[in-house]
């Protein structure tokens, strides 16, 4: 998340989602939303210095459908923090199938994993097991992750004025203490 980001809140002190600095300022200055923890950083205008805002909140409820968690390319990358799941590289990533489409492999969170191109090439249209290869973990689909998406979620828990906001999943611990 680059400085510039600040952390949307609803009413309710719930994420809602992650913003442009212009547009945190234009809610405030709208009166639709507070500042509720300022950044270290000054906000110059022609008229005055302000202390730029991190994280802001909606003075009203803001009411929205529960989004659904999708399945794709992004999100299986973010999910498995964007590492080879069999030799744990982060460079030249792809997706690959556990069980290979041909033999009937389904497209789901349980079946697709972040490879690097050149462990994808070794396993090649094989399982694991047929190219003596080990998944690091067992592939899953990710518990809900209230209104951010999961890219925008596994990068904002790595801003520490952010994290008393943002909601802890068990299942991205480890990518807290890798970071």
């Amino acid at each position: 998340m680059a400085k510039t980001d600040v952390l949307l809140l609803n009413a309710n002190y719930e994420p809602l989602n992650v913003c442009q600095m212009r547009r945190a300022v234009s809610l405030i200055m709208l009166g639709k939303a507070e500042i509720i923890q300022e950044a270290d950083e000054l906000l110059v205008t022609s008229e005055s210095e302000q202390t730029a805002p991190s994280v802001v909140r909606m003075r009203y409820q803001v009411k929205r459908p529960i989004p659904k968690l999708r399945l794709s390319r992004h999100s299986v990358l973010a999910r498995d923090n964007y590492t080879c799941q069999y030799c744990g590289s982060g460079r030249d990533l792809t997706i690959d199938h556990v069980v290979p489409r041909w033999v009937g492999g389904p497209c789901t969170w349980e079946n697709l994993v972040a490879c690097c191109r050149k462990c994808n090439l070794k396993k090649g249209d094989k399982t694991p097991q047929q190219a003596n290869m080990k998944l690091r973990t067992v592939p899953k689909r990710p518990n809900y992750v209230p209104y951010l998406s999961l890219q925008k979620y596994l990068k904002a828990i790595d801003r520490d004025d952010w994290q008393f906001y943002l909601p802890i999943f068990k299942e991205f611990a480890r990518q807290e203490a890798a970071g």
